[in-house]
């Protein structure tokens, strides 16, 4: 199977998903910055989900570059990616429009949780399809970065509830370790 429709689709579904967050941001009836500054929350949850679907974007597209074959195992993983991510915009709004309450900052938590276990699988499912000397083995063979952002998310979602902005705290840094492209793959692709 050629993977270019696999990455045409997956492009297509997560520019929706940016163009939902964005949209469910309500331009205020006032002219004023009081007017604005009441959009902070909201706001501030829409960045936060931006750079985590943008880092979600470059990764894929990073790591689709070290692929040679796809199978149906790595279509279905691909799409219980995309299931995880299209729940970011709700999870989201949600937690911005209550102002980072404990309930709405757990359910951010678990989709995140599910976006970073669903990209493991499929991960696991593309080395599947490879033998051990391929660029997509070398690159992604020290998951340091995968194993540390689970525990960090676990740690974040069992203080979610009781301590919310510490727990989106944890959320933000685990985006931040994830900023930058998987150096791990450039390296092994130039």
């Amino acid at each position: 199977m050629h993977k270019g429709r696999l990455e045409a689709f997956s492009d297509g579904v997560i520019a929706i998903i940016i163009t939902i967050m964005v949209l469910e941001i309500k331009v205020p009836h006032e002219v004023s910055l009081e007017a604005l500054f009441k959009l902070g929350p909201i706001f501030l949850s829409y960045i936060i989900s931006f750079i985590y679907v943008g880092i979600y974007w470059n990764n894929h597209h990073h790591l689709f570059q070290t692929v040679k074959k796809i199978d149906g195992r790595v279509l279905w993983s691909n799409l219980f990616l995309l299931f995880w991510l299209s729940l970011i915009p709700f999870a989201s709004g949600w937690m911005g429009e209550n102002h980072f309450e404990g309930v709405t900052v757990t359910l951010y938590g678990i989709v995140l949780f599910g976006c970073a276990v669903s990209y493991y699988v499929l991960t696991n499912s593309l080395l599947k399809n490879h033998d051990t000397e391929s660029v997509i083995h070398k690159a992604v063979g020290n998951k340091f970065k995968e194993h540390s952002s689970l525990v960090l998310y676990i740690v974040g979602l069992l203080t979610s509830y009781w301590l919310p902005q510490i727990a989106f705290g944890i959320f933000s840094v685990v985006a931040f370790i994830w900023l930058l492209p998987d150096k791990r793959i450039e390296k092994q692709m130039s």
